[in-house]
């Protein structure tokens, strides 16, 4: 059994993609969820006002060919959110202009990374949309435009693992 290279905790096979939570469950009570939300495991609207895709970040891993993934929430404006499943089963969407969001995730290991702005870019049918950070020097952004170390990878699935 792989163990982590930070603690030499048993962790099994190093997780590849780690996801955050909805952005859902930090704004409504779980006894108005109900009634205030519609989600599904890739969409999300609260109280009918506010937009929720699930996308990937994908950061590559430095002289391999593999990446790590952040599995994340981004809003969306209602207008870019309508357009978006408009052509969520549609066959070439990733055709379509990417659109503007703001990541809604808080991800362990980093500053923090809730309102960091993105774009966010459809996939072929049946893939979640891709996102990519603004290029800031917020160190998830520097990371997803140079890549990351193994190691790098090690720390992270430690620090959100809470070993």
């Amino acid at each position: 059994m792989k163990t982590c290279a930070i603690c030499n905790t048993p962790i099994g096979e190093l997780p590849m993609c780690l996801g955050s939570a909805s952005p859902a469950l930090r704004m409504v009570p779980e006894a108005d969820y109900a009634q205030r939300v519609i989600e599904n495991e890739d969409q999300c609207i609260v109280d009918d006002e506010h937009y929720f895709v699930r996308g990937h970040i994908e950061i590559p891993i430095q002289h391999s060919n593999e990446v790590f993934v952040w599995s994340v929430w981004v809003s969306l404006s209602e207008p870019s959110f309508e357009k978006m499943s408009k052509s969520w089963e549609r066959p070439g969407r990733e055709n379509n202009e990417p659109y503007f969001g703001w990541l809604m995730s808080s991800l362990p290991g980093y500053p923090e990374t809730l309102h960091l702005k993105t774009s966010v870019q459809e996939q072929p049918v049946g893939e979640v949309p891709r996102i990519t950070l603004e290029p800031t020097e917020h160190l998830l952004s520097v990371e997803q435009h140079q890549g990351i170390t193994m190691r790098r990878v090690e720390e992270i699935v430690h620090e959100a693992l809470g070993h």
